[in-house]
C-alpha cells in the first residue's frame, strides 16, 4: 500500500505552507503545489521510506493471475 499525504489550499502560498509542515514532519515532496481546476491548489508528500519501483515491481502492488 502506498501512502500519500495531500494538502489542498485556496492559493499557492497556502498550499506551500501546508506542504512545508508535512516536510518538517519528515515526509518527502512528491508533488509541488499545482493549480487544478476551479482555482484549487494541491500538493503531495510521501513517507521517506517509500520503496521506489524496480524493473520487476512496477509499483502497482500485488497482482492476481487467472
Amino acid at each position: 500500500m502506498a501512502l500519500r499525504f495531500t494538502v489542498q489550499g485556496d492559493d499557492e502560498q497556502e498550499t506551500a505552507a501546508g506542504l512545508a509542515l508535512l516536510v518538517a514532519a519528515g515526509l518527502q515532496l512528491a508533488m509541488p503545489p499545482r493549480e487544478l481546476t476551479d482555482r484549487r491548489w494541491m500538493a503531495r508528500a510521501v513517507p521517506g521510506t517509500t520503496k521506489a519501483p524496480t524493473v520487476t515491481d512496477d509499483g502497482r502492488g500485488p497482482v492476481a493471475t487467472g
